[in-house]
């Protein structure tokens, strides 16, 4: 039997907004009653394979000390209400050798997003023991692709779990399962909590210090699964949200928040791109001077909404075309509503060049210089081949694991069949019995922190990131209603990169120092 999840019905790669999931439902044919049914037949079990791990051996520099680890890929089972496996979670782990008392040492799960999308992005490119070489911002070229030590790696700090959710990656569903039982926000939060208590139990991790780090719709995983392992009995020192995405409810139709959240996100934009009239030489004090107009006089003006007098028209448009480097005639024609879209097709258009959605560090070429919309993402296309092809080489040359699975970088349709529906803490919005529509789990991470007052959170930041902007973060991790001394436990790292911090190296050796002083607060006695 399948474990119990309240009733429910409903970037590195996109977040589809909910209300266009469920569109992709439409226009099925109805059942005609007239027609007779044919019994259903017997389900087919889907096979469940044993636990198995390939355990190798390795070492690494960091900062002229040798680091000796362990690597094991495999996969471990996680079972529903009657002991029955449901799913198979592929994962890999790298753990220092020579450690006494596991206690002291930290260890990390690490996922991406998507949701849909495995966990390769992470892996590959940010704080394991190796990383892939791109050639970021620039489209990185054709294999062979280099592998190298990764010198701003966590390892020296924590052991790493990278887990990939059922669908993608290695990970299955097993048994009398199907991906459905996975592709949902609360059903997502149960499997991952299944696997940590098996990965801890297996491995004798109970008392370790834990961290849990999500990039993208991980985040939106992050903060309601600390919540849930919280409820279980199982505490967690710290959580690290990269690019977040914790409330949904602001990107419905009709409301003006999106536009507000991306307006330092475009700012930023066109400082790197040297778009602005006068552009000023101090980056941070600028952001704040956009952030204040954002949530004070932009705000305002589009409250008022078609009734904004033409003269305050005529002074937001010069405002947000002198921070954006957009004309004052784009702004107006856009009713001072900038689409983060249409923003990477009309800063460049008379370069025809386009920008990236994940990194507006990234440029293109389109089909034409006309039209309203990016024909792709050359942030996600510049570097996908060299992160599929490296990933599989190094699986199985260095790791020695093998299979005759598929690996799916991103899983099939599950997006498309995603249940966006949430089970908060307190049962609904304001204490309700109703799950939310769209997902808002910084209510969770609040409330994770109330429990735990010990909690400590770190929110990590793109300033050239359209798909999570960091305004938004700021906004929803400003509306947690904590009480003061709760609220000092979060804090923000920016970097001069995109939703990728880590494809910046440089942005990747600041967010190592930063993450680093994190664990030793988070973790004081750990190793």
């Amino acid at each position: 039997m399948l474990p119990k999840v309240m009733p429910l019905r409903k970037q590195f790669f996109p977040v589809l907004l909910p209300a266009f999931a469920a569109a992709l439902s439409f226009g099925q044919v109805p059942h005609n009653d007239t027609t007779p049914v044919t019994p259903p037949k017997e389900e087919k079990q889907t096979p469940t394979p044993p636990e198995r791990s390939s355990v190798t051996h390795h070492e690494l520099n960091l900062n002229n000390h040798t680091i000796r680890y362990t690597a094991a890929a495999g996969n471990l089972l996680i079972r529903g209400d009657k002991n029955e496996p449901y799913g198979s979670v592929f994962y890999v782990a790298y753990t220092q050798d020579g450690v006494t008392d596991p206690r002291t040492r930290p260890i990390t799960f690490l996922y991406n997003g998507g949701p849909g999308s495995a966990s390769i992005w992470l892996h590959m490119g940010s704080v394991g023991p190796v990383r892939i070489v791109t050639a970021s911002p620039e489209a990185t070229g054709n294999p062979p692709y280099q592998v190298v030590p990764n010198q701003y790696s966590l390892l020296d700090k924590s052991d790493l779990v990278f887990v990939d959710a059922v669908g993608t990656g290695y990970s299955r569903a097993v048994g009398n399962a199907t991906e459905k039982n996975f592709a949902g926000v609360d059903q997502d939060v149960v499997a991952f909590n299944k696997f940590i208590t098996r990965y801890l139990t297996v491995n004798q991790r109970w008392n370790s210090p834990k961290f849990l780090f999500g990039e993208s719709y991980g985040t939106t995983r992050s903060a309601a699964l600390v919540d849930s392992l919280e409820n279980d009995g199982i505490s967690c020192n710290g959580v690290i949200l990269m690019s977040s995405v914790l409330n949904y409810f602001e990107m419905a139709p009709g409301l003006d928040n999106g536009f507000i959240d991306d307006l330092p996100s475009f700012a930023a934009i066109a400082w790197q791109h040297d778009k602005l009239a006068n552009k000023p030489r101090d980056l941070k004090a600028f952001l704040n001077e956009v952030r204040a107009f954002a949530r004070g006089p932009y705000a305002e003006a589009l409250a008022q909404g078609q009734n904004l007098p033409a003269s305050d028209v005529d002074a937001i448009a010069a405002k947000v075309s002198a921070y954006t480097g957009l004309s004052v005639q784009y702004v107006k024609e856009a009713n001072l509503r900038i689409s983060a879209t249409r923003f990477r097709k009309e800063l460049l258009r008379d370069d025809r060049v386009i920008l990236g959605r994940y990194d507006a560090r990234f440029e293109g070429t389109d089909v034409d210089a006309a039209g309203e919309n990016p024909g792709y993402d050359p942030s996600s296309t510049g570097i996908t081949g060299a992160f599929v092809s490296a990933f599989h080489d190094y699986l199985a040359r260095e790791l020695k694991y093998s299979t005759d699975e598929p690996y799916y970088p991103s899983g099939r349709n599950i997006i498309q069949s995603w249940d966006w529906d949430h089970h908060p803490p307190g049962g609904g919005f304001g204490g309700g019995q109703r799950p939310l529509r769209e997902p808002y789990v910084a209510g969770d991470l609040a409330d994770a922190m109330r429990k735990d007052p010990h909690l400590k959170v770190f929110s990590a930041n793109g300033l050239f990131d359209l798909a999570t902007p960091f305004f938004k973060t700021e906004f929803d991790l400003a509306h947690m209603n904590l009480e003061p001394r709760l609220r000092q436990n979060i804090e923000f790292g920016y970097y001069p990169s995109g939703h990728m911090i880590y494809l910046n190296v440089e942005a990747l050796k600041q967010l190592k120092a930063d993450l680093a002083n994190f664990y030793s607060q988070a973790a004081p006695n750990g190793m």
